[in-house]
């Protein structure tokens, strides 16, 4: 049980868990948690490439709710792995995360799932759903992206008027990108961590990083930096991953997600972001708000990327109301 409203559940294990073939190669980790009958949900991690947690499990009622985590190609424990740099991702694209999804609901025999992730796992939840809208019965998003090529450019480029000292350094790290915009940079990136050279693909992991964790280093944080203190191997697949789909623009036409978000219609949603997220500033959310009728956005005045204790009441606060709703 929770300690209260709005507070998260006891850890949990899952019940049961696999490595899904979806083709091309590529074995896709899951596992589900809680009550085999109960409602289910999906849990979309971020990154992309940061692979899926166990904190995201004690955001649902375990007696209430049947939920499915799963790691996207090419990390977390799905293989093989991008830190391997034998592993190619020519097949790691959002349409071939999107058909893995459906995938494995099929698999699991589910009808209709709710979606919970933010960040990348917000992107690619609406993605997913505006192309299987029937599958959906509701979506909670914490800090809402849809990888436009302006918030690209802002997170890798636009940040940096806030952190000059810091994106010089991660300027500096590709000194032959063509323009010193975002995607400019990103594909830069997405070059190195391609080489044949480990030290080369090392070095351009850590600067990777040490950019990353200076965009959200004004947020309250315990424990190691978020993304430089990851495994080497997680952080290779993370730095890797991130710049293949970012240089790419995830695949998607620009401003596409919230151009399309009329698919959304019937489906309810809740958005939750932080007024002070330097990684996705807010923009984004209160336009997809206001381009998705059946979507409430809740602004957390003090916190950032990370959320805060506020955000994740308001998150599990979603979560149980649904959970009551069927």
């Amino acid at each position: 049980m929770s300690g209260g409203p709005g507070e998260p559940y006891a850890p949990i294990e899952p019940y049961d868990h696999g490595m899904l073939d979806v083709g091309d190669g590529d074995l896709v980790y899951w596992e589900v948690c809680g009550n085999p009958e109960g409602k289910p949900a999906l849990v979309v991690h971020g990154g992309p490439g940061s692979g899926c947690g166990t904190r995201p499990r004690q955001n649902f009622d375990p007696a209430l709710y049947r939920v499915v985590l799963f790691d996207q190609r090419n990390c977390g424990r799905s293989t093989p792995h991008a830190s391997d740099p034998d592993a190619g991702l020519r097949h790691n694209t959002t349409p071939h995360l999107i058909a893995d999804m459906e995938r494995l609901r099929e698999h699991l025999r589910i009808d209709k799932w709710l979606l919970y992730g933010g960040s990348w796992g917000s992107t690619l939840i609406l993605a997913y759903a505006e192309q299987h809208p029937d599958r959906v019965s509701e979506i909670v998003i914490p800090a809402v992206t849809t990888t436009r090529r302006s918030e690209i450019d802002w997170l890798y480029r636009g940040a940096g008027q806030i952190f000059p000292e810091a994106w010089d350094l991660f300027r500096a790290g590709v000194p032959e990108a063509v323009a010193p915009d975002g995607m400019s940079l990103v594909s830069a990136y997405a070059r190195r961590t391609e080489s044949p050279d480990p030290e080369v693909r090392a070095r351009a992991t850590a600067d990777w990083c040490a950019w990353e964790d200076a965009v959200l280093s004004m947020e309250a944080h315990t424990g190691p930096p978020p993304y430089g203190g990851r495994p080497d191997r997680a952080r290779l697949a993370f730095v890797r991953i991130c710049a293949h789909y970012f240089s790419h623009a995830a695949w998607l036409e620009e401003g596409q997600l919230i151009r399309d978000a009329d698919r959304l219609t019937g489906i309810p949603g809740v958005l939750v972001h932080g007024r002070f997220d330097l990684g996705g500033p807010l923009t984004t959310a209160w336009e997809l708000a206001k381009a998705w009728p059946d979507a409430e956005l809740t602004v957390i005045d003090a916190a950032g990327h990370l959320g805060s204790a506020e955000t994740a009441r308001v998150v599990i606060g979603a979560l149980d109301r649904f959970a009551r709703s069927g």
